[in-house]
């Protein structure tokens, strides 16, 4: 496994390679969000069951438009609220085309965020599944040598951010005009 920047792991991710990255919550185990067969891997690698859809980070509200998802004035003035950070937000996604990523359930999380370079990485590798590092069931990795040790032989790349050990971002959908908390985590919401 070849230790890299976030700029030179771009190249790798749209090549559909599968690698280790710092998120701004945890290590995220990550490939394309747009390559059906890294996304795969990614499943197959860490274990995770088929029947969850991942979590897709993606660099802005605009990205929405590559799943084809256009929000309304009223859904995106409430992700305005929370984006960027540490709130991933489960939005309709369904159709036969996106079957890889909604996993059958018609919906996707996706997250815009915090960290500018790790949106700058976005902008420019396109958005990314982004499980946390670590096979199901786990404690997730809080360093790039426990990352590593997880995955060794199956990722392919991996970008050392430093220790990593704040909560998984929260995951709540949008029901009437609020929040419906799915997942607690590093976002409180009222």
């Amino acid at each position: 496994m070849k230790t890299m920047t976030l700029t030179e792991a771009v190249g790798h991710v749209r090549m559909g390679r599968v690698g280790i990255i710092p998120t701004d919550t945890l290590y995220g185990l990550v490939a394309s969000a747009m390559i059906s067969e890294a996304v795969e891997r990614v499943y197959a690698i860490r274990g995770r069951g088929t029947e969850k859809p991942c979590i897709v980070l993606i660099a802005g509200v605009g990205d929405l438009a590559l799943f084809d998802i256009v929000p309304d004035e009223a859904t995106s003035r409430l992700l305005g609220t929370v984006w960027p950070g540490a709130m991933s937000v489960v939005l309709p996604c369904d159709g036969a085309k996106w079957e890889y990523l909604h996993r059958g359930t018609g919906t996707v999380a996706f997250r815009v965020p915090a960290d500018d370079r790790l949106r700058a990485f976005l902008c420019e590798a396109g958005p990314v599944i982004a499980p946390s590092a670590n096979p199901a069931g786990e404690r997730p990795a809080e360093t790039t040598e426990e990352a590593v040790a997880y995955f060794d032989s199956d990722a392919e790349f991996v970008v050392d951010g430093g220790r990593r050990a704040g909560l998984p971002s929260t995951i709540a959908r949008i029901e009437s005009g609020g929040w419906h908390v799915i997942r607690q985590g590093a976002v409180i919401l009222e």
